[in-house]
Protein backbone atom coordinates (compact mmCIF):
# COMPACT_ATOMS: atom_id res chain seq x y z
CA UNK A 1 0.00 0.00 0.00
CA UNK A 2 2.62 2.21 0.45
CA UNK A 3 4.33 2.05 -2.57
CA UNK A 4 1.02 2.86 -4.34
CA UNK A 5 0.30 5.79 -1.98
CA UNK A 6 4.04 6.91 -3.01
CA UNK A 7 2.87 6.62 -6.94
CA UNK A 8 -0.27 8.63 -6.29
CA UNK A 9 1.86 11.32 -4.57
CA UNK A 10 4.00 11.66 -7.50
CA UNK A 11 1.39 12.10 -9.79
CA UNK A 12 0.04 14.54 -8.35
CA UNK A 13 3.50 16.69 -8.08
CA UNK A 14 4.66 15.81 -11.90
CA UNK A 15 1.39 17.35 -13.06
CA UNK A 16 2.30 20.28 -10.95
CA UNK A 17 4.17 23.23 -12.84
CA UNK A 18 4.05 24.94 -9.65
CA UNK A 19 5.27 22.41 -7.20
CA UNK A 20 8.33 22.78 -9.79
CA UNK A 21 8.85 26.78 -8.96
CA UNK A 22 9.37 24.94 -5.37
CA UNK A 23 11.92 22.13 -5.83
CA UNK A 24 15.37 23.00 -4.38
CA UNK A 25 19.11 22.85 -6.00
CA UNK A 26 19.19 20.05 -4.60
CA UNK A 27 16.05 18.55 -5.31
CA UNK A 28 13.24 17.17 -3.40
CA UNK A 29 12.40 13.97 -2.32
CA UNK A 30 9.12 12.39 -1.09
CA UNK A 31 9.23 9.90 1.51
CA UNK A 32 6.54 7.11 3.76
CA UNK A 33 7.72 5.04 6.13
CA UNK A 34 6.50 1.74 7.45
CA UNK A 35 4.50 2.00 11.17
CA UNK A 36 7.63 1.20 13.54
CA UNK A 37 10.29 1.81 10.62
CA UNK A 38 13.63 1.62 12.59
CA UNK A 39 16.22 2.18 9.60
CA UNK A 40 16.18 3.46 6.29
CA UNK A 41 15.11 0.46 4.61
CA UNK A 42 11.80 0.80 6.07
CA UNK A 43 11.14 3.83 4.40
CA UNK A 44 10.41 4.41 0.66
CA UNK A 45 11.29 7.38 -1.42
CA UNK A 46 12.54 7.73 -4.93
CA UNK A 47 15.16 7.09 -6.12
CA UNK A 48 17.56 9.82 -7.76
CA UNK A 49 15.04 12.24 -6.42
CA UNK A 50 12.30 14.39 -8.02
CA UNK A 51 13.96 16.89 -10.28
CA UNK A 52 12.34 19.04 -13.37
CA UNK A 53 12.17 18.63 -17.21
CA UNK A 54 10.26 20.69 -19.34
CA UNK A 55 9.31 22.71 -16.51
CA UNK A 56 7.39 20.02 -14.65
CA UNK A 57 8.52 17.88 -11.89
CA UNK A 58 9.59 14.27 -12.90
CA UNK A 59 10.41 11.88 -10.93
CA UNK A 60 13.70 10.17 -11.55
CA UNK A 61 12.84 6.56 -11.41
CA UNK A 62 10.08 4.76 -9.38
CA UNK A 63 9.08 4.58 -5.83
CA UNK A 64 11.80 2.08 -3.24
CA UNK A 65 12.40 1.08 -0.24
CA UNK A 66 16.13 2.13 1.13
CA UNK A 67 16.90 5.27 -1.59
CA UNK A 68 16.83 7.97 0.87
CA UNK A 69 18.98 8.21 3.40
CA UNK A 70 18.13 11.60 4.67
CA UNK A 71 14.59 12.11 4.65
CA UNK A 72 14.39 8.52 5.44
CA UNK A 73 16.33 9.81 8.97
CA UNK A 74 14.39 12.76 9.30
CA UNK A 75 10.65 10.80 9.09
CA UNK A 76 12.04 8.29 11.44
CA UNK A 77 13.63 10.85 13.95
CA UNK A 78 9.75 12.83 14.07
CA UNK A 79 8.10 9.09 14.30
CA UNK A 80 9.58 9.02 17.96
CA UNK A 81 7.69 11.93 18.84
CA UNK A 82 4.35 11.18 16.32
CA UNK A 83 4.48 7.37 14.56
CA UNK A 84 1.43 8.53 13.13
CA UNK A 85 3.62 11.59 11.24
CA UNK A 86 5.32 8.59 8.23
CA UNK A 87 5.91 11.00 5.22
CA UNK A 88 7.61 13.77 4.72
CA UNK A 89 8.76 15.78 1.33
CA UNK A 90 11.68 18.66 1.35
CA UNK A 91 10.81 22.12 -0.60
CA UNK A 92 12.63 25.07 -1.39
CA UNK A 93 13.51 27.70 2.00
CA UNK A 94 12.37 31.08 1.18
CA UNK A 95 11.11 33.00 4.09
CA UNK A 96 7.93 34.01 2.27
CA UNK A 97 7.00 30.15 2.11
CA UNK A 98 7.32 29.64 5.57
CA UNK A 99 5.12 32.79 6.33
CA UNK A 100 2.64 31.02 3.71
CA UNK A 101 2.87 27.90 5.85
CA UNK A 102 2.55 29.65 9.22
CA UNK A 103 -0.95 31.55 7.37
CA UNK A 104 -2.09 28.23 6.43
CA UNK A 105 -2.08 27.27 10.83
CA UNK A 106 0.87 24.74 9.98
CA UNK A 107 3.14 24.20 12.97
CA UNK A 108 6.49 25.60 11.82
CA UNK A 109 9.66 25.00 13.62
CA UNK A 110 12.92 25.22 12.60
CA UNK A 111 16.55 25.02 13.64
CA UNK A 112 20.24 26.58 13.21
CA UNK A 113 22.57 24.31 11.75
CA UNK A 114 25.43 26.59 12.71
CA UNK A 115 24.26 25.17 16.45
CA UNK A 116 25.49 22.10 15.69
CA UNK A 117 27.56 20.03 17.96
CA UNK A 118 30.97 19.77 16.21
CA UNK A 119 30.98 15.88 17.20
CA UNK A 120 27.51 15.85 15.75
CA UNK A 121 28.24 17.27 11.95
CA UNK A 122 31.59 14.56 12.13
CA UNK A 123 29.45 11.66 11.78
CA UNK A 124 27.32 10.83 9.22
CA UNK A 125 23.61 10.60 9.75
CA UNK A 126 23.53 12.54 12.94
CA UNK A 127 22.63 15.87 11.91
CA UNK A 128 19.48 15.35 10.39
CA UNK A 129 17.70 13.18 14.37
CA UNK A 130 19.78 16.05 16.04
CA UNK A 131 17.41 18.66 13.97
CA UNK A 132 14.10 17.11 14.41
CA UNK A 133 15.42 17.16 18.70
CA UNK A 134 15.89 20.84 18.81
CA UNK A 135 13.21 21.98 16.48
CA UNK A 136 10.63 19.74 18.59
CA UNK A 137 12.00 21.77 21.57
CA UNK A 138 11.80 24.86 20.05
CA UNK A 139 7.95 24.21 18.98
CA UNK A 140 7.50 22.28 22.13
CA UNK A 141 4.53 20.13 19.68
CA UNK A 142 5.56 17.88 16.62
CA UNK A 143 5.47 20.19 13.77
CA UNK A 144 4.40 19.72 10.19
CA UNK A 145 6.90 21.57 8.67
CA UNK A 146 10.33 21.92 9.55
CA UNK A 147 13.14 24.34 8.35
CA UNK A 148 16.49 25.38 8.23
CA UNK A 149 18.35 28.26 6.72
CA UNK A 150 21.42 26.19 5.68
CA UNK A 151 25.18 26.45 6.77
CA UNK A 152 28.11 26.30 5.06
CA UNK A 153 27.87 24.16 1.87
CA UNK A 154 24.08 23.35 3.24
CA UNK A 155 21.39 24.32 1.03
CA UNK A 156 18.55 25.95 3.24
CA UNK A 157 15.92 23.68 3.49
CA UNK A 158 11.83 23.09 4.11
CA UNK A 159 10.25 19.63 4.80
CA UNK A 160 6.36 19.30 5.02
CA UNK A 161 5.09 16.50 7.27
CA UNK A 162 2.38 14.50 7.17
CA UNK A 163 0.89 11.17 7.67
CA UNK A 164 1.04 10.09 4.13
CA UNK A 165 2.52 11.13 0.93
CA UNK A 166 -0.52 11.92 -0.95
CA UNK A 167 -1.47 14.65 1.84
CA UNK A 168 2.16 15.53 2.16
CA UNK A 169 1.96 16.39 -2.06
CA UNK A 170 -1.69 17.92 -1.83
CA UNK A 171 -0.11 20.20 1.27
CA UNK A 172 3.31 21.06 -1.02
CA UNK A 173 1.00 22.03 -4.23
CA UNK A 174 -1.06 24.04 -2.45
CA UNK A 175 2.04 26.09 -0.59
CA UNK A 176 3.03 26.15 -4.23
CA UNK A 177 0.07 28.10 -5.65
CA UNK A 178 -0.22 30.42 -2.55
CA UNK A 179 3.70 31.26 -3.43
CA UNK A 180 3.08 31.82 -7.02
CA UNK A 181 0.40 33.98 -6.72
CA UNK A 182 1.67 36.02 -3.88
CA UNK A 183 5.14 36.38 -5.55
CA UNK A 184 4.91 39.86 -6.50
CA UNK A 185 3.92 41.28 -3.01
CA UNK A 186 6.89 39.91 -1.78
Amino acid sequence: MILEKMEMALQILEQSPEFAEIIPEVRSNIVMARKNAQTIDDVAGIPGRITIVNNLPKAVARPGYGVSSHMARLVISIMKYDPEKRSALNIKYHPHLVEICEKLGLKVSSYDRNQEPPKLAKKEGSTIPWGVKVAMKNLKDVPDVIYHIGAWGKEPMIVILGTNPVEVAEMALCIAKLYLVTADKI
